[in-house]
């Protein structure tokens, strides 16, 4: 795996390609798993992904070509206590259970391609935070089955996840470093970028009151990268809106609203906010083919 910094990535051989930023959400991140699935029914072809969390999560199924994966397994193992909620939370100490998640889910009761993975010339980047430094770091994720640890480290949501260390590092969710990896892909010389939100157009973030500083004390830059978050988001709302209408890039986001907890177990709401990515990328799907053509 790589860790790619934006200052020095820039290249010109990056212009013709088209990269997809996903954003994370947890459990709305199968409006984003809708999406994908369209793309792939459709054959709309990717050069780059840059993930984070749950985009990162449900986005390499992309990559390994499995339609319907994510929002098949979702549903399936949703009331499972192995899965993920409270019992995993107060007997591992994660509320995504390393075990079941990336082990038995991928290798055994839902198998992830990871051939197929491995053989796709796509790059994929998922977007982890630095415990320890506060910086966002964005991994690339050559193998399917031992880089499985940073997709778990991108998806660490803080408060319910222990620290993720990988190779002397700390890490945890990429959303609190970078909730929306549009900036890279820009850095990097990308001219056509899709950009896959799972919040509708009218939403902000405010500050979070969560106690950072009490908890992860011992990491004075993770708590300062933490409670300005909401800042760093909204920012990037601004320059989405700002690429979109000069119609440098394509941004999808939620039509529809549905209240979502971030390990939502209604079957209901997670076919629903699936669906609703289904019907938004189908209207958008000839203007995405258009652009990309260009």
């Amino acid at each position: 795996m790589e860790n790619s910094n934006p200052n020095n990535n820039k290249s010109a051989g990056n212009v013709g390609k088209v990269a997809l930023v996903l954003e994370g959400g947890a459990m709305r991140g199968l409006y984003t798993a809708g999406v994908l699935d369209v793309f792939m029914e459709n054959g709309i072809k990717i050069d780059t992904i840059f993930a984070v969390s749950a985009g990162a999560l449900f986005g390499i199924n992309y990559k390994s070509k499995q339609i319907g994966r994510a929002l098949r397994y979702n549903l399936k193992y949703a009331h499972d206590k192995r899965y993920m909620g409270l019992y995993s939370l107060i007997t591992t100490g994660d509320v995504m259970n390393r075990e079941f998640c990336f082990n038995k889910l991928v290798y055994e009761l839902d198998p992830f391609d990871i051939e197929t993975y491995n053989n796709s010339q796509i790059e994929f980047y998922a977007v982890v935070t630095n415990v320890e430094s506060g910086e966002a770091e964005y991994i690339k994720i050559k193998d399917g089955g031992k880089d499985l640890e940073y997709l778990r480290a991108s998806g660490s949501m803080p408060f319910v996840s222990n620290i993720v260390e990988i190779n002397n590092n700390k890490y945890l969710d990429g959303a609190v470093a970078d909730p929306i990896p549009l900036k890279i892909a820009l850095d990097m010389g990308y001219k056509k970028i899709i950009v896959v939100q799972t919040r509708p157009a009218d939403y902000t973030k405010t500050k979070s009151w969560l106690p950072f500083g009490w908890v992860y004390k011992k990491y004075p830059k993770f708590v300062k990268t933490a409670e300005n978050a909401y800042i760093k988001y909204n920012e990037t709302l601004k320059l989405i809106k700002k690429y979109e209408s000069e119609g440098e890039i394509i941004a999808l986001r939620p039509s529809k609203t549905i209240k979502m907890r971030r390990v939502e177990k209604n079957l209901n709401k997670l076919q629903a906010i699936y669906d609703v990515g289904v019907k938004d990328c189908i209207e958008n799907l000839e203007r995405i083919k258009k652009y990309i053509a260009e």
